[in-house]
Order: C-alpha cells, then sequence, then structure tokens
C-alpha cells in the first residue's frame, strides 16, 4: 500500500517565536496546539492520535488531559533530532491510514535559549550517546564541533568554499525580513557573514542556527476527510525517512558528504510520482548553512559537489529557481525542530505567505535533518 495522498495537513499553529520567553516549553506547545486544531476547524476532543516532538515540552499523556482530548487512540515517539517531524508525518499517514486513528497533532515547545546550552541538551538525547567512541575524545561535544568535519571534508574534495554557504544564510535573513514571526530582523550582507566570528571550522556565527523558544504544531487528517475541513487540502504526496552508512558515527563512515536523505529522497519523490524539477518551493533544514547545502545535493537539486555553485546567483531566493526556506528557517526565523518549515510549506501551497508567497505554487517539499544525519522528507502538493 502507498501512502500518497491518503492524509492532509488540515491545521498548523505557531507562538510568537522570541528568546528568553517567560512561558514554559509546555504552555507553549499546548498554545500552538489549540491553534492547529482551531485552524483545522476541529476541538480538541476531536484529536484521537498525538505524536510530541523533541526533548522539551510534554509527552502525549500530558497534551491530551491538557487539551482535553475525549479519547486517545494512537501515540508515538520519532526521536530522530530534528528530521523528527517529518517522520512523524510519515508515521501519522501510516496510523491513519491502517484506521488507527483520525487526526493526528504533531507538536513541539522549546524554552531554551536562557537554560541549558546546546552541548548539554543534545546529549540527553539517546542517540548521542553513541558518540562516545569516536567523537567525544576529541572534544565534539556540540553540533558545531561534530558537524563541521562533514562540511571541511565538502570543501577539500568538491572546492566548496565559506562564502557559498553564505549564500545561502543571506537568503535566508532576506525571507526573514518579510516575516513579522521572525527573530531576526537585520539584514545581512555576504561581507557580513564572512566577517562573523568562527564558532568551529569552517562554520562562523552566522553559517549556525538560533537558539529560540516557541511553539508549532500542525494536525495530519484523512485526505478524504479533509474535503470537507476548514481549510484548502494539503496533501502528502510524497513521505521518508532514511539513515546513513555507520548510522552511530560520523567520523566512521565511507562518505561524510552524504546524508540519510540521500536514501529517503528517491523513495519519496517515487511515492509522489514527482522529480525534483516539479518542485516550486523548498524548506529546507537548516541548523547548519552546509547541511541545507548537502541535501540540495542528496535531493537532486545538483549533482554531489555543485551545490556551492547551485546556491549562488539568487536560484534559492524568492523570485529564482528554487526559493529556499521562505520564513527564514532555523538559520534567521527560529529553531523550531523543524515543524516551523512544515508551517511554512503549508502555508504557501494555501496561498497564505503574503508578502513571501511563492506564485502560483503548487507543489513543495520539506525536510528534516537528524543529529547524526538521519534524514525525512514530505512532498506536499494542492488538493
Amino acid at each position: 500500500m502507498s501512502l500518497r495522498d491518503r492524509v492532509a495537513v488540515t491545521g498548523i499553529g505557531e507562538t510568537q517565536y522570541q528568546r528568553g520567553a517567560a512561558r514554559s516549553s509546555t504552555a507553549l506547545q499546548l498554545e500552538a496546539a489549540l491553534g492547529a486544531i482551531a485552524d483545522a476547524g476541529l476541538a480538541p476532543r476531536q484529536i484521537d492520535g498525538i505524536i510530541p516532538i523533541g526533548i522539551t515540552g510534554a509527552p502525549a499523556e500530558e497534551l491530551a488531559t491538557n487539551l482535553g482530548i475525549g479519547e486517545l487512540r494512537y501515540s508515538a515517539l520519532t526521536p530522530m533530532g530534528g528530521a523528527s517531524s517529518i517522520a512523524a508525518i510519515q508515521t501519522a499517514a501510516a496510523a491513519i491510514s491502517a484506521g488507527l486513528c483520525e487526526h493526528v497533532l504533531i507538536a513541539a515547545g522549546r524554552n531554551v535559549s536562557s537554560g541549558a546550552k546546546a552541548g548539554q541538551r543534545i546529549h540527553q538525547m539517546p542517540q548521542f550517546h553513541l558518540v562516545t567512541e569516536f567523537e567525544l575524545p576529541l572534544g565534539a561535544i556540540a553540533p558545531a564541533q561534530l558537524y563541521a568535519p562533514m562540511a571541511r571534508r565538502h570543501m577539500e574534495l568538491f572546492g566548496t568554499t565559506s562564502a557559498q554557504l553564505g549564500e545561502i544564510a543571506v537568503a535566508c535573513r532576506a525571507h526573514a525580513l518579510l516575516n513579522d514571526n521572525a527573530i531576526m530582523r537585520k539584514p545581512i550582507t555576504l561581507a557580513d557573514h564572512q566577517a562573523s566570528r568562527m564558532i568551529a571550522d569552517p562554520f562562523r556565527l552566522l553559517d549556525c542556527s538560533l537558539e529560540s523558544d516557541g511553539g508549532a504544531a500542525f494536525v495530519i487528517s484523512g485526505a478524504e476527510a479533509a474535503r470537507d475541513m476548514r481549510q484548502p487540502r494539503v496533501l502528502v504526496s510524497g513521505v521518508a525517512e532514511g539513515h546513513p552508512d555507520s548510522p552511530s558515527a560520523i567520523t566512521q563512515r565511507p562518505d561524510m558528504t552524504r546524508l540519510g536523505l540521500a536514501k529517503a529522497a528517491p523513495r519519496a519523490f517515487a511515492m509522489a510520482g514527482m522529480t525534483p524539477a516539479d518542485i516550486q518551493v523548498a524548506e529546507v533544514y537548516d541548523c547548519f548553512t552546509w547541511v541545507v547545502l548537502c541535501q540540495l545535493e542528496d535531493m537532486g537539486f545538483c549533482a554531489k559537489g555543485e551545490g556551492g555553485a547551485f546556491v549562488g546567483e539568487g536560484r534559492i531566493r524568492l523570485g529564482g529557481r528554487l526559493p529556499v526556506n521562505t520564513h527564514g528557517g532555523l538559520l534567521s526565523q527560529a529553531h523550531m525542530l523543524g515543524l516551523n518549515h512544515v508551517v511554512e510549506l503549508v502555508r504557501q501551497l494555501r496561498r497564505q505567505a503574503g508578502r513571501r508567497q511563492v506564485e502560483g505554487v503548487e507543489v513543495g517539499l520539506a525536510t528534516g535533518y537528524g543529529d547524526l544525519g538521519d534524514g525525512a522528507i514530505t512532498i506536499m502538493r494542492r488538493g
């Protein structure tokens, strides 16, 4: 059985993104969840499946209690770091198609900008217990340190430059300027990127995603039920997850420049009956600029090693061949574990994105990047 067009995203919600939020991650998660449920035209009691995302926020049972859900028939976890929210779409689609539930809420909340630092938080994740043999003894404890060798390897093999990575940061910031719910609202230039301080070679400050607080959520429903719901249908035409070779140790891979997305993307495109040429907008997980570049290659928008040239000449900006991260992404809107990428894709396909709307968009995709290179992708279309 194919999951093609079996489910739709029927509701989206997000809080104001900020730093130093006064409310708990659970409160932020609940606000976003209620917004998504209302956007779908549902009452909380009609939600019968929950997939919470991330190591902050509430588990399914706590969400069900606080939301007043009548009967929770299905819950799950997709512990894949930044790939979790896209992997959750696949899980929800399978559960709904199997008749286990009707409306699945996928929600996250974060209040981290004034608390534990990223290097401390990520080591609460199960997958980070696996890097103790090769990476941790060399002092790699934070994401920038873990992924920097991957980017450096790409540079050595293909001649990719820091300035090419900067093109991604500048494009995301330009899009964030059109988004009232983006944290970073000051324009940047490529010169600003090149002048920003080094964090972990080759990553400069402006290559790195934000530390931010907020909540985001969306509702997945059966495709037929979605016909009669409040918002225009946004169908999930393709979805898949993939894991890299040597999934538990980055530095032991035969090719550090190939992510799990390289395995997932062909399956998602085949399910959707599409190719990269059909995609009109892409919300690509951007914990670091290089991760965007590598994913564009692994999805087939260009050949391996050609990502640096591909992102130049305005190609990934609004008005270009493939607008990327039209909301500003994790680099400039907010780090919301990739749920904000799904929210933005749905807005684009509903044609509700305001000043940053891609004209005439019918098909788009969103990706997730897991902490050790896991990949997930969803291809959606107007229904």
